[in-house]
């Protein structure tokens, strides 16, 4: 019964986040900002608000694929939210923009996250299949090398966790700042960054228990030993 548990919460903790991300920017993209401001010009304007003039806004296809590039400097948003001007493209964009704010103040996070990459990228695609074969060996140092391995991957994304908090704290502050809503309009606006917050944190949720699954594995074996 655990097991199935275990597993249903794997599957559906995942699912219930996305559907709550979908669910808000459904509802608020459909709502007008009373800027009228489209989500490139909120861009803009944060951007340049704070001497950022060298950072670039693109669009990009697709829906939700909006995203800052450190390497180009370089904020890109979904053609919904580039030419939109809803509640919910307003957030989007100024979330978007908080992480190119974090870049040029080196936020320690967001370097760290960085930093993570390459060694996160190793665990996330080589972890299973390292521990999937100790397992088949009945080998618990090939499995440990796989917890190493996944652990890096499951610290990316707790470290993403402040990072992105971190970006709609200050995506709130410059919207409100600027004037960019009203007071009437920031309920709905928390409620768009909350959504999209929430499946970060099922990710990392997930990730963490994924690890602590398998060292539960590698402490039996290794007790049987």
């Amino acid at each position: 019964m655990g097991f199935l548990l275990y597993f249903a919460i794997l599957l559906l903790v995942p699912i219930w986040a996305q559907l709550k991300v979908k669910k808000a920017y459904s509802k608020y993209s459909k709502i007008p900002s009373s800027s009228g401001m489209t989500g490139a010009q909120v861009a803009r304007k944060i951007l340049d608000d704070n001497g950022l003039y060298d950072v670039g806004i693109e669009e990009v296809r697709g829906s939700l694929t909006d995203h800052y590039d450190p390497r180009t400097k370089t904020v890109r948003l979904s053609s919904d939210n580039f030419h939109g001007h809803s509640i919910a493209g307003t957030a989007v964009a100024a979330h978007e923009v908080g992480h190119a704010i974090q870049d040029a103040e080196n936020y320690a996070f967001l370097r760290f996250r960085h930093a993570l990459v390459p060694v996160a990228n190793l665990g996330s695609n080589f972890s299973f299949i390292i521990i999937l074969v100790g397992l088949l060996l009945q080998q618990a140092n090939m499995i440990l090398l796989g917890i190493i391995f996944m652990a890096a991957a499951v610290l990316f994304q707790v470290v993403t966790l402040p990072v992105e908090f971190n970006a709609s704290n200050r995506a709130m502050n410059q919207i409100v700042a600027l004037g960019m809503i009203r007071n009437d309009e920031e309920r709905e606006t928390r409620k768009v960054l909350d959504a999209a917050a929430l499946t970060y944190v099922a990710a990392a949720l997930v990730a963490v228990m994924e690890l602590l699954r398998f060292i539960l594995i590698f402490v039996g074996m290794s007790n049987e030993e």
